[in-house]
Order: structure tokens, then sequence, then C-alpha cells
């Protein structure tokens, strides 16, 4: 698996506002985006990460806009699937 390197992410109004909407905040994706899970690729060239934060696991969305440079498409709870996978990285270590 290839690692995602953010050295920035990048913040507006919109996408502040839109992880709002799914109860999930900065810090909260801040700390999955530095260590996550598990990543795919996902579609538009966009990666799907996946972690813990201390109470959940949270899925981000990011679209690369540079090299280190990542804005957030949204963040929201990590659905069954994408939670087991998280259980079974874990078991694995």
């Amino acid at each position: 698996m290839t690692r995602i390197v953010v050295r920035k992410i990048v913040w507006d109004a919109f996408n502040a506002e839109h992880i709002k909407k799914h109860r999930v905040n900065q810090e909260e994706v801040a700390i999955v985006v530095g260590s996550p899970i598990y990543h795919n690729r996902a579609h538009s060239g966009r990666y799907l990460l996946v972690g813990r934060t201390a109470k959940r696991i949270i899925a981000v969305v990011i679209r690369r806009e540079k090299t280190g440079v990542y804005y957030i498409v949204t963040a929201r709870d990590a659905d069954k699937k994408e939670r087991r996978r998280v259980y079974e990285k874990e078991k694995s270590k």
C-alpha cells in the first residue's frame, strides 16, 4: 500500500461546515489524516482514509491539491464495512 504524506490540510468555509453536518470536527479529521489505519484510492483522484479517534472510527475523503497538500472533501462516521476493515487491520498487528 502506498503511503500518503499529508503536510497540509486545506480548509475553507464549505468543507468546515460540511463536516459539521456529519458531527465531525477538524481535530478528529487531523488525527485520522495524520495516522490512518488504512486508505483506498477512490474515484476522481480522491482518497478514502479511515482511522480511529479517541471515541470513534472516522472516514475522511481527501483530494490532492499539490504535493503534500490535500483538500478535505468530507468526513463522517465509518460505515460497517469500513469499521470491519479497521478491526481486521488492528487484529493483524
